[in-house]
């Protein structure tokens, strides 16, 4: 219940960030709701269909969708409210970001998927839907850029994978490792850290 109640703030969080650049694009409501869905269940539908679980999870239980389209349509009616919300928007796509890369971890351990596929999963699921989303939006997705966002991802993973080999609770690392991803990635954008990029060749 724990990881179902994480994983629909998640959604909540993903589709919001989804539907908010939907209307920055100028998108119809339609798109905007498309763009929501794809950018909250992209990433868990991603990781179900490395899993083998057909069909994903998220598309056979009506809450996630159902929260994803209600995300939508309060995105799209009140944006300029959201929008004004860049700091809590910022905060909730890290919360996102923590979520959905340690619960793709676990449920990819759960599957009986090594450690080091469990975590590469895991970081899948956190950039998965944001990566559709840029895609959609005919953009390079904020994972192939300077920002510190996959490279979260994958620590928060790779703690989960950590407390399994040692055979600790996976409950408590889950959160420990959501609470990795969640901070490093608001200290990324706190302190402006990026990863290199190549020089300038003028």
């Amino acid at each position: 219940m724990m990881l179902l109640a994480l994983e629909l703030i998640g959604v909540v969080a993903f589709a919001a960030s989804g539907a908010l650049a939907a209307v920055q694009a100028r998108l119809d409501l339609f798109g905007v709701a498309v763009l929501a869905v794809t950018t909250g269940l992209g990433g868990g539908i991603l990781r179900d269909v490395l899993l083998g679980v057909h069909p994903p999870t998220t598309l056979r239980t009506w809450p996630f969708l159902a929260v994803c389209v209600v995300t939508a349509l309060v995105t799209f009616y009140f944006h300029p409210q959201i929008a004004r919300l860049r700091k809590p928007v910022l905060v909730a796509d890290a919360f996102g970001l923590g979520v959905f890369a340690t619960s793709g971890t676990v449920i990819a351990l759960d599957l009986n998927a090594p450690v080091y596929t469990a975590c590469l999963i895991g970081m899948t699921t956190g950039i998965g839907g944001g990566a559709a989303r840029d895609l959609l939006l005919r953009e390079i997705p904020v994972v192939l850029r300077k920002e510190i966002y996959a490279l979260a991802a994958l620590l928060g993973a790779v703690v989960v994978g950590l407390g399994y080999l040692l055979k600790l609770p996976m409950g408590p690392v889950a959160i420990l490792g959501s609470v990795v991803v969640i901070t490093v990635r608001l200290l990324a954008l706190w302190r402006k850290w990026n990863a290199p990029v190549p020089r300038d060749p003028s």
